[in-house]
Parts: C-alpha cells; structure tokens; sequence
C-alpha cells in the first residue's frame, strides 16, 4: 500500500540546520508531486514546500531562501533541507502525496537554545 515515512527530525540550536527525508513506497514516485507541510503547537497546518514531478519547487514566504526540497526519484525519496533554523519553524513536518492523499506520520523539529 502507499506510504509514505519521514525522518530526520530532532533538536537543534537556532542557526542550525537539518535534513528532513520522506521515503516513499507503494506507488510509482516519479509520477507524483510531493509536498511538506508542518503543524507549529496552536496553529493551522502550512504548506511549507512542495516539488512537482518535473523538478519545479515551491516554497512558503516563511522559509525561502533557508529550506530547499529536493527529490531522487532512484531512492523514491524527497528531503526537506532546513538552514538557519529559526524558533518559530519548531513543528511537525508531514511529507504529503496530493493526489493520492496519503500522508506520512510526520517528524518533530524543535528549534531551541
């Protein structure tokens, strides 16, 4: 069956950086896009990056320009690289396949001193 399981979530200190994955299996990767999300404590759900199968990206206003999606469709496998991590990106991050709306278990980053 589809699933999808992320990994790579944990502590760091403010600056830091971290390298979220979300393998997937199931389905044919290649095909679909793939999106993250994240769930901060108290607030809505946000669509924090997204990759289609051609490549092309999107990303939030809240973290251009210090996360970059990626996928390597030979490891059916999208990341999530996280730099200058800041407070506020403290949150669940969920790896998500629209189209066939399945979603991971999500991973949690806590950005503290």
């Amino acid at each position: 069956q589809v699933q999808l399981v992320e990994s790579g979530g944990g502590l760091v200190q403010p600056g830091g950086s971290l390298r979220l994955s979300c393998a997937a299996s199931g389905f044919t990767f290649n095909i679909y896009n793939i999106h993250w999300y994240r769930r901060a404590p108290g607030k809505e759900r946000e669509l924090v990056a997204a990759i289609a199968r051609t490549g092309i990206t999107n990303y939030a206003d809240s973290v251009k320009g210090r996360f970059t999606i990626s996928r390597d469709n030979a490891k059916n496998t999208v990341f999530l690289q996280m730099n200058s991590l800041k407070p506020e990106d403290t949150a669940v991050y969920y790896c998500f396949a629209p189209a066939l709306d399945s979603w991971g278990q999500g991973t949690q980053v806590t950005v503290s001193s």
